[in-house]
């Protein structure tokens, strides 16, 4: 049975739809989760920066086995280890997917391995095909995200190198693969070739260059629907940012080292500003923030209100954003005791998010609902305005349980569903609540309710 936790909230507009965003702990135990991805089927993939890679069910349940285990090939501690997973977009045929991860060297290396013939939850070790190995001169700074994209290709996010303030300008060299967005085609016979339309071949830069001048990319993904990418870029000492550009725009320079956000950082040898793409939206660090780390434009069915806003992170203020299509950002108040490392979706779409801290893989939800008040047509809530007492007619199970949150997202009251249908509500203060009913461990319905004095 899945647990709910309701942690925090924002409210968007109470007068019209009250939307919060909560989260529910989805499934727990795990050690340094970094990535959450799926392979086009009910399943999750959470990859540990310790070098294991984990199966989830729907259910939330974890495989007890790994699906994969690199643990004696990766340099861990700090921002090294298992860093990036990705599924090939025939893997249903050919089984092969993608990793990233710091070698024992602490090199950045992208491999491609197989999934085991016959057992779908267990990967082969021993046929590992490493594609890149790109030496790093620090520790940090790994960048680490890597995602098919609508073409095919493969894309590679690469820290600057690390150190501070990229002392070797990585993000404006055009023949470094560090600080970059790299794309390669995988389907090759060797390590991988060269996609066409790839913005440097033939010319002053590597040829694996789609776009520069990055610092520390934690992290991209695509929305498929608007055709971007979103990239989240770590700052320096002030400010994060969030880039949006169309998938199909190559050789981009977002402006590292140059700049930080929108502010100089070290002009010495560069390029005018008209030549750089600079971030749809920035933060400071005020608020205990620190370091964002990069989402995904909501795309999926359950919460309408989500759609076409991206949702990301920042690390220390244990904060969730959501940035409008007009690039307005609204922050979440703290998910305290959380430290956010990636989010991921599923199949359908749907969000999830880990905490790296105290390895607990949350969904992201919301108590609001769409314009359609109560989706279900069988189960019915009476009366409404109640006192005392609300009734519930239609479930199909006799254990079901109501569950009411307030106005500020916070669970308030938890109740049984009496046998007659009756939930006992004599300590909910007037107001107007979110009642949602689990029947089996399962959402059967979510309705506002509005509670009134008892005369």
């Amino acid at each position: 049975m899945r647990k709910f936790s309701y942690l925090s909230i924002f409210l968007i507009s109470i007068l019209i739809h009250s939307q919060t965003v909560t989260l529910q702990e989805f499934s727990t135990g795990f050690t340094a989760p970094v990535e959450i991805t799926n392979a086009n089927d009910t399943r999750l993939f959470v990859v540990q920066q310790t070098g294991q890679i984990k199966i989830v069910q729907s259910t939330g349940a974890v495989n007890a086995g790994n699906f994969l285990d690199i643990t004696n090939k990766i340099t861990y501690g700090g921002e090294r280890g298992l860093l990036g997973l990705a599924f090939h977009p025939q893997y249903s045929s050919n089984g092969y997917f993608f990793v990233y991860y710091n070698d024992l060297s602490g090199n950045i290396t992208v491999s491609r391995y197989s999934v085991n013939a016959g057992d779908p939850n267990t990967a082969n070790p021993t046929s590992e095909k490493i594609l890149l190995n790109i030496p790093k001169p620090f520790s940090n700074h790994n960048g680490g995200s890597i995602h098919f994209g609508a073409d095919g290709f493969l894309y590679i996010s690469t820290g600057d190198g690390g150190s501070g303030g990229d002392p070797n300008n990585n993000g404006q060299n055009k023949n470094a693969l560090l600080a970059k967005l790299l794309r390669i085609d995988v389907n090759a016979t060797g390590p991988y070739n060269i996609p066409a339309g790839n913005p440097f071949i033939g010319v002053d830069g590597a040829d694996e260059v789609w776009a520069y001048g990055l610092r520390n990319a934690w992290k991209f993904s695509f929305d498929h629907v608007a055709g971007n990418i979103m990239l989240a870029d770590v700052g320096q000492n002030q400010i994060e940012e969030i880039n949006r550009m169309p998938v199909t725009q190559p050789g981009i320079n977002y402006g590292w080292r140059c700049y930080e956000g929108n502010s100089t950082y070290n002009a010495a040898g560069c390029a005018a500003a008209s030549t750089m793409t600079f971030p749809v939206a920035t933060y400071n660090h005020s608020g205990g923030k620190c370091s964002i780390t990069g989402g995904y434009v909501y795309r999926g069915a359950l919460y309408p209100a989500f759609t076409g806003k991206y949702f990301f992170a920042d690390y220390c203020s244990a904060q969730i954003g959501m940035m409008s299509p007009d690039n307005t950002i609204t922050w979440t108040t703290a998910f305290s005791g959380n430290n956010f490392s990636t989010f991921g979706q599923d199949a359908q779409n749907e969000l999830y998010v880990a905490s790296i801290n105290n390895g607990i893989i949350y969904k992201v939800t919301t108590t609001s609902l769409s314009t359609t008040e109560n989706t279900s047509k069988e189960i019915k809530i009476y009366p409404n305005p109640a006192a005392g007492r609300i009734f519930v007619t239609g479930l199909k199970e006799n254990n079901a349980v109501a569950k009411f949150i307030n106005a500020e997202g916070r669970l308030v009251l938890e109740a049984k569903v009496e046998a007659d249908g009756r939930v006992d509500i004599p300590t909910l203060t007037p107001g107007m609540y979110i009642m949602n009913i689990y029947s089996e461990g399962y959402l059967a319905v979510s309705e506002k309710v509005v509670v009134k004095a008892e005369r």
